[in-house]
């Protein structure tokens, strides 16, 4: 993701955190966009007619229907370890983690990871409205309990990717993970929420987004830019 300000550009890379406490089918969600536009502002629509992607997670792949990269392969999430998970890698990098998951890792230059079959980056401005949109993948019920998206947002600047654990030291926003559209099919039913972005130096950074399903069952998505 670009963030833009006057005297500033943020380059966010992104991984969100979801958490379910009550047994569900299995299914895993993850960063579908990380800078949606609603056609209606006034009127949100997290739907595919309600509005439009300006910027989406590295590497994310075009042309595919909302919600079905769980079936993709390789599959859209990544599970870190469960096993002391805030050591983990924050970005899938296909080889680590219970479930690798895509290719998240941090481009050199960062512009690789996104234009032609993958998703343009996000640009935006520091004190910005950014909405992010993810999949419901059966956890947007009425029976599930009150479920957190946890947005953390790395200070270190034109840097590589921060540790797991330093990342956790930055929480910017906290988003209900239930705010879905209403729809009969659970799987895909589209969610998300919005945040201010904070301010930052001109530069690039990491921005992430992080599910707990279970105990310890924690997936993830990232998504990084540059700005000018």
């Amino acid at each position: 993701m670009v963030l833009k300000s006057s005297f500033t550009v943020l380059v966010v890379a992104t991984l969100a955190l979801f958490t379910s406490q009550a047994p569900q089918v299995e299914a895993h969600s993850w960063a579908n966009c990380i800078d949606w536009k609603f056609n209606n502002p006034k009127r949100p629509d997290w739907s595919d007619k309600g509005g439009k992607c300006l910027g989406y997670a590295r590497r994310f792949p075009l042309g595919k229907a909302f919600g079905s990269l769980d079936s993709a392969w390789p599959n859209r999430h990544y599970q870190q370890v469960n096993k002391n998970p805030d050591s983990a890698l924050p970005c899938s990098n296909r080889r680590a983690g219970k479930e690798p998951g895509s290719d998240e890792t941090r481009a050199n230059p960062v512009s690789k990871a996104y234009g032609g079959k993958y998703g343009r980056m996000t640009v935006t401005h520091v004190g910005d409205t950014l909405c992010v949109r993810w999949p419901a993948k059966n956890h947007g019920k009425k029976n599930e309990g009150k479920t957190v998206v946890q947005i953390n947002l790395s200070k270190v600047r034109n840097g590589k990717d921060i540790t797991q654990r330093e990342l956790l030291k930055n929480t910017i926003a906290r988003l209900p993970f239930k705010n879905c559209m209403p729809g009969k099919n659970e799987d895909r039913r589209a969610c998300g929420g919005c945040f201010k972005v904070p301010v930052r130096s001109a530069g690039t950074y990491l921005l992430q987004w992080r599910w707990m399903l279970n105990k310890n069952e924690w997936y993830t998505s990232c998504a990084v830019s540059i700005g000018p």
